[in-house]
């Protein structure tokens, strides 16, 4: 190696070094830095000839640790998610953008709602995700491109009606109401309790039930009415020994009130009510379980102080957006006025083969590329694919007495191939006085 080129490996070398000291730099001005990828300098040898006349150099090649995953903290924001496990966040750099060149992967998952309602993180970067339709499902996506994708709006979301299709009854009649000698039964006073339910328009009506305690134990007569208006009435008796005491025995005389197109019908076997309610230019049906025979499901007669009777019922009014909540399976649920909880969009992570091969860009995100492979938009939980973590963000992966105890070698090897430039250069200043 002749002297010129050992200056040359020297100037090789402090060019390696300091873009070490540049990926160092950065690392530690990101410790802090939610969801960031640590980046370090790996030193490959050059040699620009073979043989006795050649020299061996150095270069820094940039890489990241994009794969290392970094601790998750707690924030308590419902909007910030952490990922637990491989995949990134798909985000975009305008809301709803149909350029799929501005979509881009973090691990960043600070997001908030903009003015708009769209959730975007601290970049700047909007949260896609696949919309859910009215009938809870998202029909056919493509998970291999963006097309598909829209930007999560949590803004003004309403949702509309749904009529009421069946009431489950559940709760207790007093058994010493019933019988010869129970003053309730005597008086002919009937016990009134009321359920409401929703219309195909979402506006709320109740339905009336009216328990009749009779002078025959354990016998009452239930009538249903809606609106003031009477549908039907049925006899109910129940068990009063054995292992079936309490629940309902049989189901007789049912008769019928309600004037067409309303209508009342009672299947004794199952003890489910057909309601029929006139309410609309189509009538609204409405199934009404009062218990089967033997089962607990339903109404029981018990002793006690009076009547106990809830309803699970289906429909709700129209509502407003109170709140949202996402799950670990990546369903962001909005949470409305009316009590509904309903499935708003799907938060798929996107995977690819080699994420080391990502591209970093401008705002913690990254891009595909020939080394990292084509990406794929999976469901959180879905095989490999980590499950999102609310009210957390993941920190740096960057390790801050690593990062300085590296600083001290690159700066040691960056002053050593100084020293070798210095040395060369007292040598070539000895080789030009030979003259003299």
């Amino acid at each position: 190696m002749s002297i010129s080129s050992a200056m040359q490996t020297g100037v090789a070398g402090l060019l390696a070094n300091s873009k070490a000291v540049s990926t160092i730099s950065t690392n530690i001005a990101n410790a802090n830095t939610d969801g960031y990828r640590r980046s370090f300098a790996q030193m490959v040898t050059t040699a620009s000839a073979t043989g006795a006349g050649g020299h061996a150099g150095v270069r820094a090649e940039t890489r990241q640790n994009v794969s290392v995953e970094g601790s998750a903290r707690l924030t308590g924001v419902d909007s910030d998610m952490a990922i637990s496990g491989s995949g990134f966040f798909v985000v975009s750099r305008n809301p709803n953008d149909p350029v799929a060149a501005n979509y881009a992967f973090t691990r960043a998952g600070a997001f908030t709602p903009d003015a708009e309602g769209n959730l975007r993180n601290a970049a700047g970067l909007y949260l896609a995700g696949y919309r859910y339709g009215n009938d809870g499902t998202l029909g056919t996506v493509d998970r291999s491109q963006f097309s598909d994708l829209q930007t999560v709006n949590v803004g003004d979301v309403t949702i509309r009606g749904e009529a009421s299709t069946s009431i489950a009854m559940k709760g207790n009649l007093p058994a010493d109401y019933t019988g010869p000698t129970a003053e309730a039964a005597l008086a002919g006073d009937a016990i009134v309790t009321s359920q409401e339910f929703y219309t195909a328009l979402g506006a709320a009506q109740r339905v009336e039930f009216s328990w009749l305690p009779t002078t025959t134990a354990n016998h009452w007569t239930l009538t249903v009415s809606v609106e003031g208006a009477d549908l039907g009435s049925v006899d109910i008796e129940f068990n009063d020994s054995g292992p079936s005491a309490g629940t309902p025995l049989a189901y007789t005389n049912v008769t019928s009130l309600a004037v067409a197109p309303a209508a009342f019908s009672f299947d004794p076997t199952t003890g489910i009510a057909s309601l029929t309610i006139d309410n609309g230019t189509a009538p609204q049906a409405i199934a009404l379980s009062i218990g089967a025979p033997g089962g607990l499901d339903g109404m029981s007669q018990f002793s006690g102080a009076g009547v106990t009777a809830n309803a699970d019922i289906d429909g709700y009014a129209t509502g407003e957006l109170v709140r949202f909540e996402i799950d670990d399976k990546g369903d962001l649920y909005g949470i409305f006025d009316n009590n509904a909880r309903h499935k708003l969009y799907h938060i798929p992570l996107a995977e690819v083969p080699n994420p080391d091969g990502l591209k970093m860009v401008d705002g913690n995100a990254y891009l595909t590329t020939q080394a990292s492979g084509t990406f794929s938009l999976l469901g959180p939980g879905t095989g490999a694919t980590g499950t999102i973590t609310t009210g957390s963000l993941e920190s740096s992966n960057v390790e801050l007495a690593e990062e300085l105890t590296r600083l001290i070698q690159t700066q040691r090897a960056y002053s050593s191939n100084a020293k070798i430039i210095t040395t060369v250069d007292e040598m070539m200043d000895e080789t030009t006085r030979l003259k003299r």
